[in-house]
């Protein structure tokens, strides 16, 4: 059981998908301090200083925090967004590799000697 495990922990796949996980957790950390410390500051000074993340709506002892919510919208979008950009980024590079056009394969001594004879026989019906 035990190396039925390790090889399925060091396929490729499951590595990368390691790797993944956490450049994707350390990306979403980072796009959520731009949302929480550049984007929001921007945007409750557009609406006149305006904290959204402290806005909310009592409900007795209970709050209906609607702020932190929009908050965490705009993370959601932004995130998608850049994954969205890097996906795309991505798939171009790929594209443009993809239509290099590879080099032509050398003949091989058959297909050399079948092109002289065809170039012979076109040769002798003009």
């Amino acid at each position: 059981m035990l190396t039925d495990f390790k090889k399925f922990a060091m396929k490729g796949n499951v590595i990368d998908l390691a790797v993944g996980v956490v450049i994707g957790g350390t990306f979403g950390k980072i796009v959520t301090s731009l949302v929480k410390d550049i984007i929001m500051p921007l945007v409750g000074l557009l609406l006149g200083g305006i904290n959204l993340t402290e806005r909310q709506y009592s409900l007795g002892e209970d709050a209906l925090k609607y702020g932190a919510f929009i908050q965490t919208v705009i993370d959601f979008l932004i995130i998608s967004f850049s994954i969205f950009l890097f996906i795309r980024l991505f798939n171009r590079f790929k594209r443009k590799e993809e239509e290099k056009p590879a080099a032509a394969p050398t003949p091989t001594k058959e297909e050399q000697l079948l092109t002289e004879i065809r170039d012979l026989l076109k040769e002798q019906r003009r």
